[in-house]
């Protein structure tokens, strides 16, 4: 059998972008209380979302999202992970949104704090996996907001972020 190298690093990146999957959800989480949701995107989907993310760049004057865009080109597959804003019930305990309670915090819209730091140990998990396989990688909130604004997750899941994969003779996401 013979597989040329395109290949080997296409399926490399592929295993390592569900073993990032599973790493962000066996992650420790706030009360064990599970808010996340993983994805990946590769082929076609990948490249909806780099032009959404062009464009978005275009729209709100952000060059970063331009060039972020081009490296998700430059991209294999993309990883996606994100969390809803859901309260953990702590209530009186916590305070550490500014508001009284759980149902405060809910009534003000305020973020829970846990989800974000929940996501943020389940990014950093997932990116071990990554480094541990030599795979390069890069956490991008702009990859994460194309997403949201495709709706790619549901709308329930209010923080998105994107990391995506690369396997080549230079990272894309070096000379940034």
């Amino acid at each position: 059998m013979y597989i040329n190298a395109k290949r080997c690093e296409y399926n490399t990146v592929m295993a390592v972008a569900q073993a990032m999957c599973s790493a962000a959800r066996t992650a420790p989480k706030t009360r064990g209380i599970d808010h996340l949701t993983t994805a990946v995107l590769s082929g076609d989907d990948l490249t909806t979302l780099a032009d959404k993310l062009a464009e978005m760049g275009e729209d709100m004057g952000r060059p970063g999202f331009t060039r972020d865009a081009e490296n998700l080109r430059d991209s294999q597959a993309l990883v996606l992970i994100a969390t809803k804003e859901k309260t953990r019930g702590l209530n009186e305990a916590c305070r550490l949104c500014h508001a009284q309670d759980c149902a405060d915090c809910a009534e003000k819209n305020s973020v829970c704090i846990y989800n974000p730091l929940d996501l943020g140990i389940a990014i950093g998990s997932a990116v071990s996996v990554a480094a541990d396989a030599r795979v390069d990688s890069r956490v991008m909130f702009s990859a994460g907001m194309a997403a949201k604004e495709l709706d790619l997750l549901g709308s329930s899941f209010s923080i998105v972020i994107g990391i995506p994969l690369s396997v080549s003779g230079k990272s894309p996401y070096f000379d940034r």
